[in-house]
């Protein structure tokens, strides 16, 4: 009887016990590859290294440069001035010649002088006349002693006043005090000359004085005696050296004050104009680089990413020396180093990848290109005519 009521059960209930038993006999059991000592191996394939283009570089000697906008200026250039009154007598030195330390340049007529300076020189001989016989008195005890002493201050000031004279008479014949050119007269013969007027100019250019202002920022690695090299407007260069550097910045512009000496043997028609100073920095050790390889790194800071001897993505950070639109010269490198020059993007510091060289790369290209382009010549050779 109980033997009926079980196969009168349904199919699905025998199924459902089944299941049932199944999941309880796996329950009980576990899965026994999870109490192994041993991980079970891993079958999965790592990802391959990106592949980055590199180019092997190493440090080369650069002579950095700094340009500063300045004038040019004689190295010496004084106005000429009167000393004395006195009527333009003789102008032995024309207007733009040269002359040499000690000529004379003008020459001054002032009345009575030579006969004032005669009587002063006569005077000083009658006084020291005096003053030796009054000694020979006064070691005879024949005079006294504020007497002797009298007559030795009268003649040290007929000395003096005979010098003065002396003086005066040299000032009417004013003399170059360099070696130069005369470069303006401004009086005519016969004019009056009155104390301190001006009346001519003289300058020295064959020596150059380049002036200028550098900024706070670029004044550092100034220092004299550096090279400068000055480019004219018409293209023309001249060579000299820094020769000053201002201690202190100006208050307003917060800018240096420079001079540079440039040599101007031929005595060129050139102070007073402009110039674009080129000042030689001392000489460092740089990489030469694309300027579109300069990135950013995490601080903000100008970097390259290139590949170290384990394989990995390097970041190093870079000091900009110089820079143009074709080239820039970084400092900071190691001396021998594989720069990424295509791929640097894509790939992050500390990360292992596979490198390509550039010339390698590039051969590749090119062989692809011309096979490309022989299999398109002969596609066109086989191609039935129209």
């Amino acid at each position: 009887m109980r033997q009926q009521r079980f196969s009168r059960l349904p199919f699905s209930y025998v199924l459902a016990s089944l299941l049932l038993l199944a999941l309880v006999l796996w329950l009980a059991l576990g899965d026994f590859n999870a109490f192994k000592d041993e991980a079970p191996e891993d079958t999965t394939t790592p990802p391959a290294p990106t592949r980055v283009e590199t180019q092997r570089l190493d440090n080369v000697a650069y002579t950095p440069t700094q340009v500063v906008q300045g004038a040019l200026e004689a190295n010496r250039d004084v106005a000429l001035r009167a000393n004395v009154e006195g009527f333009v007598k003789d102008k032995p030195v024309a207007q733009g010649e040269r002359v040499s330390a000690g000529e004379t340049l003008l020459v001054l007529d002032n009345d009575a002088l030579p006969e004032r300076l005669a009587e002063a020189r006569d005077n000083v001989e009658l006084a020291r006349a005096e003053l030796a016989g009054a000694e020979k008195l006064r070691r005879r005890e024949l005079i006294s002693k504020p007497e002797l002493l009298r007559l030795r201050a009268a003649l040290s000031q007929r000395v003096a006043e005979a010098a003065r004279l002396e003086k005066q008479q040299a000032d009417t014949r004013p003399q170059a005090p360099f070696d130069g050119t005369l470069d303006r007269v401004s009086v005519e013969l016969g004019e009056l000359l009155q104390p301190g007027e001006e009346w001519g100019r003289l300058i020295d250019d064959g020596t150059l004085k380049g002036i200028g202002w550098v900024s706070q920022q670029d004044i550092a690695p100034l220092k004299t005696g550096q090279p400068v090299t000055a480019r004219l407007l018409s293209g023309e260069t001249l060579t000299g050296t820094l020769t000053h550097v201002a201690s202190r910045a100006a208050e307003d512009t917060r800018s240096f004050y420079i001079e540079v000496t440039l040599e101007n043997p031929e005595h060129r028609r050139l102070a007073g104009g402009s110039a674009e100073l080129t000042i030689a920095l001392p000489e460092r050790r740089v990489h030469t680089l694309s300027p579109a390889l300069l990135q950013l790194d995490a601080h903000g800071e100008l970097s390259v990413k290139h590949v170290g001897d384990d394989g990995r993505v390097q970041q190093t950070t870079v000091e900009l020396i110089s820079a143009d639109t074709r080239q820039a010269y970084v400092a900071g490198l190691p001396d021998e180093v594989r720069l990424i020059t295509l791929g640097a993007g894509l790939v992050e510091p500390g990360e292992r990848v596979e490198t390509v060289p550039a010339d390698a790369a590039h051969d590749s290209a090119a062989t692809h290109a011309a096979a490309d382009d022989t299999a398109h010549a002969e596609d066109a050779a086989h191609a039935p005519a129209d």
